[in-house]
């Protein structure tokens, strides 16, 4: 049904990454969203209030909440969708990240308010009334929501939205929830222990815990998290694919919302090559990340001396740096000699959780350079990585 609607409603809907497709795919699954959790709540509270149900009537209140949430989404991609202006010239994309984590507060919060009507349930249980009809709303809810996580999950991939993959999660959670509701429900049929409140009490934990998914998938990018592999290899892979250009360091990518990235990266390029022309690569290099990843790019240009001198010596240098941890590497290396000894100059990419500190690392790089053959500094500059 979405791909149908998509087809009508949304122009140019394979451009997944431009601004306005993206909006319009969260708007439209928003909407659907809310009028098939809207169904599911009113089916729910009937089913509920009919056979006496706590679960059933919690189950029916957490789809209410997933209905708000859908319109949270909405208005995160509506708010997302802004040109950038003067206040917020990155744009506004990150509006989609804080609609995401509003709607896991949210689910928190139902889950919490679903949890202490189930314990008063379990201390003061009521009968509960076995009916069919009530079997087949439930039934017919967890086929929906099975839809409802599908069509998120695909869309949320295909547009890579943090918030919707979430809202897939919580869709998955609710069908275990009305599982085990069902299972409830049925079993009253054959007994009269009391165990609605219990179950109640298991749905409120499956609501609790993706609100707790959910806040995850939108705080860490909130936060600032580090690209996906696939997005640097591909970064690398296009760059280094212009000859001119030896080799890249120092990539970061600054995420400002779906489809709002800036990256800077230093390429290292031959020192005796002509700079002119350097330039003029790297100039195309930002104009095809721009067309084909749908970021702004600047470039720093680093000269490397590759002489069979300087080659030797960096894989000196880096088998030395090796000792202290295997993952430690190092660029930008060259040589200065002098009259009394040679600075070896170089910065030293040092790996996040390293035991020692970046001021011990630097010391013993220093260290072991000064003991190698001939009469060596190392003048270090101690890095972490942003990818």
């Amino acid at each position: 049904m979405i791909e149908l609607l998509a087809k009508c409603l949304i122009p140019n809907r394979d451009r997944v990454d431009a601004p306005e497709v993206r909006q319009a795919y969260g708007i439209l699954c928003g909407v659907v969203g809310v009028c098939l959790n809207v169904l599911l709540f009113a089916g729910k509270l009937a089913a509920g209030i009919l056979s006496g149900s706590v679960a059933i009537t919690a189950d029916a209140f957490n789809n209410l909440s997933d209905a708000g949430s859908s319109v949270v989404s909405m208005l995160g991609f509506k708010l997302a969708g802004q040109k950038p202006d003067s206040d917020h010239p990155f744009g506004h994309g990150r509006m989609e990240y804080v609609s995401g984590l509003i709607v896991a507060m949210l689910i928190i919060l139902m889950g919490v308010e679903l949890l202490r009507t189930s314990v008063e349930q379990i201390l003061h249980p009521e009968a509960v009334e076995f009916s069919l009809v009530s079997v087949g709303i439930l039934a017919v809810s967890i086929l929906v929501k099975l839809y409802m996580c599908a069509y998120n999950r695909s869309i949320g991939k295909k547009i890579r939205s943090a918030s919707m993959v979430a809202t897939a999660t919580d869709s998955l959670s609710d069908v275990c929830a009305t599982a085990v509701v069902l299972a409830a429900t049925i079993f009253s049929r054959f007994s009269d222990l009391p165990i609605d409140g219990w179950c109640g009490l298991l749905v409120a934990l499956f609501i609790l815990y993706a609100g707790y998914r959910a806040a995850a998938d939108t705080i860490n990018p909130l936060l600032g998290q580090p690209p996906e592999p696939e997005f640097v290899a591909e970064v690398e892979r296009r760059v280094l694919a212009h000859p001119e250009i030896v080799g890249i360091h120092d990539l970061i990518v600054h995420n400002y919302g779906p489809g709002r990235l800036m990256i800077t990266l230093h390429a290292e390029v031959p020192a005796d090559g002509d700079m002119l022309e350097l330039h003029d690569v790297v100039d195309t290099v930002e104009h095809e990340l721009a067309v084909a990843l749908h970021c702004q790019t600047t470039i720093h240009m680093d000269p490397v001396v590759n002489d069979e001198a300087t080659v030797e010596m960096k894989k000196q240098v880096e088998e030395l740096v090796r000792q202290i941890d295997e993952r430690i590497t190092i660029h930008d290396f060259r040589m200065v000699r002098g009259k009394s000894h040679t600075n070896l100059i170089f910065d030293a990419l040092v790996p996040f959780g390293l035991p020692q500190s970046d001021r011990e690392v630097a010391k013993r790089i220093r260290a072991l350079v000064q003991g190698m053959k001939g009469n060596y500094f190392a003048v270090v500059q101690v890095e972490k990585g942003y990818v």
